[in-house]
């Protein structure tokens, strides 16, 4: 497979992947020189990250700059197999780089040379503690972002409550591609089960506002994607749209807001650095209820093994299983789509014939009408 262009750079699972980033044009020397107006303190120790289309120019950059600034850092681009973690080692968006104190990440400034994008917002989020400045090779021009992080990550939060009040959760499949997409998905179907909240899986390509408006029964949606697409602005849809990691703040007890936001969903897998094991049963019974900061109702603190117990059952098959219903799943289970379908037989076959020429207002044939 060969991607062209911007990409995530999240590993394939099932075909080998070649990225062509191609070679946008950078003044290195120009870039340097707003490098120097952001940051004249010398020993400061800057983090230079790039969009994927100027990491060809980051050693010609590097010339201008580490003859001056001795604490500067490089990222570089990782497209292939990760290798084996390193010390200090920081990966996000394929991009990694080495601190030699990972404790004290916050005190480095980040610079990115690039536009606004989704790649800088990711990294933004991502390390919120860190001071951001940026180069637009198209402009020449750089600044400190004005982005304002805790704003985001406030929208954010609200999202996570809104998600701890939602009863029916539709998870959205973005991705069929990145490795460890089908394992997030029981992960977040276990995580949904034993939070006492129904879920469905929808596949519906890129979601746009459209197509989520078709499921009003949904309280809120989660997006599986990739790590530098699942940060979804969701203000003009029906329903919030959260990532997987904000859904297993609103669900999982023993998972804490730390001040580090995580977009990669394969961080929250079990063996992965980020996991949290969901709580026993019993240890969830003892939590006390709290109040929802959006109703105002209490909201009872449920972690069980089994969904909540029912009376509606009905038989679902000739084999006699048994099935839950509820209104939400009947109306789910009945909805239905159908595209083109050939009808191969059935429809007679004609010639090609020429149809109209000309514009809309006036075709060729139509003539001219006199007053």
């Amino acid at each position: 497979l060969l991607h062209y262009g911007p990409a995530c750079l999240s590993r394939a699972g099932r075909l080998p992947a070649l990225h062509l980033f191609g070679r946008l044009p950078l003044d290195a020397a120009r870039c340097a020189q707003a490098f120097r107006e952001l940051y004249p303190e010398r020993q400061r120790r800057v983090v230079v990250l790039s969009d994927l289309g100027y990491a060809h120019a980051m050693g010609e950059l590097e010339q201008h700059l580490r003859p001056e600034y001795p604490n500067i850092i490089f990222s570089s681009v990782e497209s292939g197999e990760p290798g084996p973690a390193q010390p200090g080692e920081m990966r996000h968006l394929g991009r990694h780089f080495v601190v030699e104190e990972p404790d004290r990440l916050q005190d480095c400034a980040m610079f990115y040379v690039g536009a606004e994008g989704l790649a800088l917002s990711s990294f933004m989020l991502t390390w919120n503690r860190c001071p951001f400045s940026s180069f637009d090779p198209a402009t020449g021009r750089g600044r400190h972002e004005t982005f304002n992080v805790n704003r985001a990550l406030m929208r954010r939060l609200y999202l996570v409550e809104r998600a701890r009040d939602a009863k029916v959760v539709g998870i959205l499949m973005g991705t069929l591609g990145v490795t460890g997409y089908l394992d997030v998905l029981q992960h977040l179907r276990e995580l949904l089960r034993r939070a006492g909240k129904r879920s469905y899986t929808l596949a519906v390509g890129k979601p746009n506002p459209a197509k989520l408006a078709n499921f009003p029964e949904v309280d809120i949606f989660v997006l599986v994607a990739c790590a530098q697409n699942s940060l979804l602005d969701s203000s003009d849809f029906y329903r919030p749209v959260v990532t997987p990691y904000e859904l297993e703040l609103a669900c999982n007890p023993a998972r804490e807001w730390t001040g580090n936001y995580l977009t990669d969903f394969r961080d929250l897998l079990p063996g992965a650095c980020a996991h949290v094991q969901l709580p026993a049963a019993a240890d969830a019974e003892d939590a006390a209820p709290d109040i929802s900061l959006i109703t105002g109702e209490l909201r009872a603190a449920r972690l069980g093994n089994s969904p909540a117990p029912s009376t509606a059952l009905a038989c679902r098959d000739q084999t006699r299983a048994v099935a839950e219903i509820s209104p939400a799943a009947s109306f789910l289970e009945s909805r239905s789509w159908r595209g083109l379908e050939q009808e191969l037989g059935k429809t007679p076959i004609t010639k090609a014939v020429q149809g109209r020429r000309g514009i809309a207002i006036a075709y060729e044939h139509e003539g001219c009408e006199e007053a």
